[in-house]
This record gives C-alpha cells, sequence and structure tokens, in this order.
C-alpha cells in the first residue's frame, strides 16, 4: 500500500538526503486496512541482493526490518559480519499496524541471539519490548529495567518507543550504550489513524541520520523529529480505508 516496509524506508532515506539501496526479505500483500499475506523471498536471492548491493555500493549504515524465519534472521546476520558493518539500526518488526504477524515465533530467539548483539541500535515499540525483554511494559516507570534487558548487557542502544501507551504526551526512550546516557525524547499524541509504516519510517530515519555522520544521540534526536513531523503533516490525510501514510516528505515543501 506505499506507507510501510521498503516503501516508507526509501521515501524517509530520501527524504533526509540519503540514497537508500534495498535487499528484499519478503514480498507481503498489504493495504491500509491489513496484510493479506507474506510471501519470503528465496535465501539464495536474498543473500544475491546483499551482495550485489554491499560488493558494489557498500553502505553507510544498514536499517533492518521484517525478518520473516530464523533462516533469513541467519542469512543477514552473517551477512553483516562479512562486510563488517557497524551502522546497523535494528527494527525488529513483529506485527503490522493492522496486527498481523510479520515474524515466525522460531525467529525471535534467532534474532536476539543472532542480529541484536550486531545491531548498533534496537528500536522496538512496547509490544516488541516486551517480547524481546520478557516483561511486562505497563508506562513509563518500567522503560528504565526493560531497556537494560534489551540492551544485551548494556552493549546495544536502545530507542524505546511509547507509541502504543495512551498518555497525551509520549516520551520515548533513548539509551546510549556507547556513553551510558539516558535521552528522553517527548512528543505530543496526534490524533490520527494514520500511523502506518511509522516505525519503519523512524528506524530509516535513525539509519539515514547515522549515515550523514550524526553521534547516536542527535541521531535519534533527528529521525524522533522527522517522524514527528511527518505524523503532523500527514494527520489529515484520506488515503486509503484503514491506517493511512505519514507525509514522508513533509521536509521537501
Amino acid at each position: 500500500g506505499g506507507g510501510a516496509g521498503i516503501q516508507a524506508d526509501i521515501k524517509a532515506i530520501s527524504a533526509m538526503g540519503c540514497f537508500a539501496a534495498s535487499a528484499i526479505t519478503a514480498v507481503t500483500v498489504q493495504n491500509t486496512v491489513g496484510v493479506q499475506g507474506v510471501h519470503p523471498i528465496p535465501l539464495d536471492i536474498l543473500e544475491g541482493q546483499i551482495d550485489s548491493v554491499l560488493s558494489d555500493i557498500g553502505a553507510d549504515a544498514i536499517k533492518i526490518g521484517m525478518l520473516h524465519s530464523a533462516d533469513v534472521v541467519e542469512v543477514v546476520a552473517r551477512k553483516i559480519e562479512e562486510y563488517g558493518i557497524k551502522n546497523v539500526v535494528l527494527d525488529p518488526v513483529m506485527v503490522s499496524t493492522s496486527g498481523h504477524r510479520l515474524i515466525e515465533e522460531s525467529a525471535i530467539e534467532t534474532l536476539k541471539r543472532r542480529l541484536v548483539p550486531l545491531a548498533r541500535v534496537i528500536t522496538p515499540n512496547i509490544p516488541e519490548g516486551e517480547i524481546l525483554s520478557g516483561r511486562r511494559i505497563e508506562g513509563e516507570k518500567d522503560f528504565k529495567s526493560a531497556v537494560e534487558l534489551l540492551s544485551n548487557g548494556g552493549k546495544v542502544s536502545v530507542l524505546l518507543k511509547a507509541g502504543h501507551l495512551k498518555d497525551n504526551v509520549l516520551v520515548d526512550y533513548f539509551f546510549n550504550a556507547e556513553d551510558g546516557t539516558t535521552t528522553l525524547l517527548p512528543s505530543c499524541r496526534v490524533e490520527t489513524q494514520n500511523t502506518h509504516g511509522t516505525g519503519c519510517t523512524l528506524s530509516s530515519a535513525f539509519a539515514a541520520a547515522l549515515a550523514r555522520g550524526e553521534e547516536l544521540t542527535q541521531a535519534a534526536r533527528s529521525a524522533k523529529r522527522y517522524i514527528e513531523q511527518a505524523i503532523i503533516s500527514g494527520a489529515k490525510y484520506e488515503i486509503g480505508k484503514g491506517h493511512g501514510p505519514v507525509d514522508h516528505f513533509w521536509n521537501l515543501k
């Protein structure tokens, strides 16, 4: 439907002034109403895509989104190690905006074991944070302890997103593993159903900011500002019958 996944990634990265190249892990059948199907790409084709891009263009940063199976996780992890990529932003996509499960249960432990340690930063929302940490996150009071569990022993930075809370002021929690600091990133709730692809968009903006050379905390701030303004600018969109997209190109108007 153009609002999430690779299409959102390319739009966000382009709007942030970077060049986007992709390796597709799965083709989804989806629109603003929901996800009607997920069709994984054969592993050899996925590996070929990654090799084709990284052996030629390279990457100043990589954003990782939906990884449907443990085998896909393993291929991606192996390629990150092979090419020595350091600026890895892992968005642990598990459930779509419409509630469709996007990752097999068996892939979750592989993701935690193989990919989280390779990431520079992970960007879970609250449901994803609960699955990865194994604990309930009922409000801001739980963020610090959850992030301690999510950060791989304090070695991986974490941006825990508060969008699933019901508060009028939403405060994302950013832990910078490289200097040990914590930064709170508040924003006002925007009354809109146009939230399709917000997680994809934020993590891609984060990767683009890192690719531009921003240090971690500044990159988190840049990504937060970008998605906040994209939601505000797209709040009145009337695209589709369900959760519409954000305005990825608000900053170019």
